[in-house]
């Protein structure tokens, strides 16, 4: 029986968490530009009776459920630290100090500290600049048809690499390395990419935009963790491998928790309770 849920409001998406009788962790959601279907899924959990919400649009979600519910609200970046800490501690990791990256649709970045935290920096690059740029480029909005496609792609056909620049030498960094993102484009003949190609190097531009500021501010804060969280990278193992090659070249440690985007609302439902 169903005694409390966190909920997070997004720009996008609802998220809702609760756990249930077996003490699993459940997750759900629904667009946020129709809320009225959050409403209706409590007026089906009939037994809920505090809610912790979260997110942007909070007022927004507040309005739909008038006074239905006991509500306690919690500040979004202070619920994704409890459930990245959560969620940690469920996956076996034992880590007092981290670089928590949120990549939604642009990307937030903490530094965590045992029970405190601190934004340190962000980017108005993210997933919304990955959908963006594909349905400039290529005409494909949909994000799980961007990624299938993207990870049939080829990067090195558009993407200037370190060994393009420094052909026939030994390379002063590894030559696999991107040079410049898309820069291949602008010194060969004129020639049609494949939209997979196209794609894969999008994501492969947004992975590396992402992964260098993350590695700048673990590097200011002398922390080898790096926590990687976010909607973005839900069944998306290719802008992972992105991620993770990198973090991994500059001597940090990339951790992946799977959240799905959902920590913000594990979090608020550790700040009312789990059932």
């Amino acid at each position: 029986m169903v005694k409390s849920v966190g909920i997070d409001a997004g720009g996008t998406l609802t998220k809702i968490a609760y756990m249930n009788e077996q003490d699993q962790l459940i997750l759900e959601s629904f667009p946020s530009n129709d809320l009225q279907l959050v409403k209706e899924w409590l007026k089906q959990h009939p037994n809920v009776e505090e809610i912790g919400l979260t997110g942007g649009r909070t007022e927004q979600l507040r309005e739909q459920l008038e006074t239905m519910k006991a509500i306690e609200y919690i500040v979004e970046f202070e619920a994704t630290l409890k459930g990245v800490q959560y969620l940690l501690m469920r996956k076996g990791h034992q880590i007092d100090d981290a670089i928590i990256t949120n990549i939604g649709t642009g990307t937030s970045i903490h530094y965590m500290k045992n029970d405190h935290h601190l934004r340190v920096g962000g980017t108005g690059i993210g997933g919304g600049t990955l959908v963006g740029l594909a349905a400039l480029l290529t005409g494909q909005s949909d994000f799980n048809e961007i990624k299938k496609l993207a990870s049939k792609g080829v990067r090195e056909n558009i993407d200037l690499l370190v060994r393009d620049i420094y052909q026939g030498m030994d390379t002063p960094i590894a030559g696999d390395l991107t040079a410049s993102n898309f820069g291949k484009v602008g010194i060969t003949a004129a020639m049609e990419h494949p939209q997979e190609d196209v794609l894969a190097t999008v994501q492969g531009l947004v992975g590396e935009v992402i992964t260098t500021l993350s590695i700048q501010f673990a590097e200011q804060k002398e922390t080898a963790h790096i926590v990687y969280i976010g909607s973005t990278l839900a069944d998306n193992a290719d802008l992972q491998k992105v991620i993770a090659n990198y973090t991994t070249l500059k001597k940090h440690e990339p951790i992946f928790i799977q959240d799905r985007g959902f920590a913000g609302a594990v979090g608020a439902l550790l700040n009312v309770g789990r059932k």
